[in-house]
This record gives structure tokens, C-alpha cells and sequence, in this order.
């Protein structure tokens, strides 16, 4: 599926603002070590210039999108949102563009916190830059972060060779449930067999007692056959 062009506009936009900020830091480094920063200023209205044709566009999209119902209402409120949080960030960035807004070093802990919002009361786009991180140049913090997904990718190797093994694993103990299955499956065949068997033995085993029954009541019989004449002739011949 082709990703959605407003939310590829979205993610440029939002990467847009995190650039500014990272000047907007820079700018104000210039100013406390008493460099001009009249270039980078330049470069920092452009590129506020290009956040609000941007966010221009997003909602002249999303407009169109929601009014002909190329998208639900309810993900129409959710990019709403997206441009709203724009918005604020681009006020923000405005303020501490002409000094007015918080300190620039607050704004550059949101490259940090990956813009997380709600957090400060006044500025509900940034958090708190660590202590650790706070004297470092912008090539140490590239150098730390690069450290750090270097950890990360460390760390997430590991964890695919353990899902790998925990997988061959999964195979193993499949493979051998079927082994397990198949020889249940031949002992089943087995028992029915001789359950079989033992019924067929069963039944002639019947058979002949039965046969043998009725001969021996034969034989009774004429053995008492045989008494009753004797007995009968006997006293004649006496």
C-alpha cells in the first residue's frame, strides 16, 4: 500500500520544526558568545517561512479530504489535532524566535524528548533537557545520540538472535510433537488391533464351551438311557 501523501507531508513538517528549534538554539549560542548571528537568523525566518506553507497545506488538505470523505470524521479529528499541535509548536518557535517565549535551551530539549507534549505548563511541547546533556556542542550530542543508537541496535541484534534461537526451538519441539503423535497414533492402531483379537479369541473360546456344554448333556443322556434299560432288563433275566 502507497503511504499517504498527507501523512508524508505531516512527518516533513514535523521534522521541519525540529530543525528550527535546533537553530533557533544555535542562534542564541551566537548571541551569548557574542558572534553575529545575523546569517543563521536568515536561515531560521525561511525556514518559519516554509513551517507555515506547510501547515497551510496540511489543513487546505485535510479540508478537502474530510468534505469530500476521502478519509472517516474520525480520522479527520485526529489530523485536526496534528495541525493543532503544529500550530502551537510554530507559536513557540515564534516566541523564542524574538525572545519573547522560554528559554531556547528548554526548546532544544524537545530534539531530546522527540517533541513530547503536555509536559510543561507553558511550553507543553518540550521537556526538561537533562543535565548530561546540557553543556554538550551539537557534534557531542550527534556523537552521544549516534552512541546511543549504536546501543540500541546492539541491544535489538541480541534480541534477534534470541527470538532466532527461541524459534529454531519452536521448530525442534514441533518437529518432535509429530514424531510423539505418530508413534501415539501407532500404539492406538496396535490396541485396536489386538482389542480385536482378544474379541475374536473371545468368541470362539464361547463357541466351544458352548459346544462342549451340549455334548456332555448328549452323553448324560445316554448314559441314563442306558441305566434305565438295564435296569429294566435286569430283573427278567433274574
Amino acid at each position: 500500500m502507497a503511504p499517504d501523501p498527507w501523512l508524508s507531508i505531516y512527518d516533513d513538517t514535523y521534522h521541519l520544526a525540529q530543525e528550527i528549534a535546533e537553530k533557533i538554539h544555535l542562534r542564541e549560542r551566537c548571541l551569548r558568545n557574542g558572534e553575529n548571528p545575523a546569517r543563521i537568523t536568515v536561515t531560521i525566518r525561511s525556514l518559519v517561512k516554509k513551517l507555515n506553507e506547510r501547515i497551510a497545506q496540511l489543513r487546505d488538505s485535510l479540508l478537502r479530504s474530510v468534505s469530500t470523505r476521502q478519509i472517516t470524521q474520525l480520522e479527520g479529528d485526529r489530523r485536526q489535532n496534528l495541525i493543532d499541535e503544529l500550530l502551537t509548536k510554530e507559536r513557540q518557535l515564534q516566541m523564542s524566535l524574538s525572545n519573547d517565549g522560554p528559554d531556547p535551551d528548554v526548546v532544544r530539549s524537545s530534539l531530546l524528548s522527540g517533541g513530547a507534549s503536555g509536559i510543561s505548563k507553558y511550553n507543553p511541547w518540550v521537556l526538561e533537557e537533562p543535565e548530561e546533556t546540557r553543556n554538550l556542542s551539537n557534534r557531542e550530542l550527534k556523537q552521544q545520540q549516534q552512541r546511543m543508537i549504536s546501543e540500541q541496535d546492539a541491544g535489538l541484534d541480541a534480541l534477534s538472535n534470541i527470538l532466532g534461537r527461541q524459534k529454531q526451538m519452536g521448530y525442534d519441539i514441533g518437529n518432535e510433537l509429530d514424531e510423539q503423535n505418530e508413534i501415539i497414533d501407532d500404539l492406538a492402531n496396535l490396541v485396536e488391533s489386538t482389542d480385536s483379537r482378544v474379541r475374536n479369541q473371545t468368541r470362539q473360546v464361547k463357541l466351544v464351551d458352548k459346544k462342549s456344554g451340549a455334548c456332555a448333556l448328549w452323553v448324560l443322556i445316554v448314559l441314563l438311557l442306558i441305566a434305565i434299560v438295564v435296569v429294566a432288563v435286569w430283573p427278567t433275566k433274574a
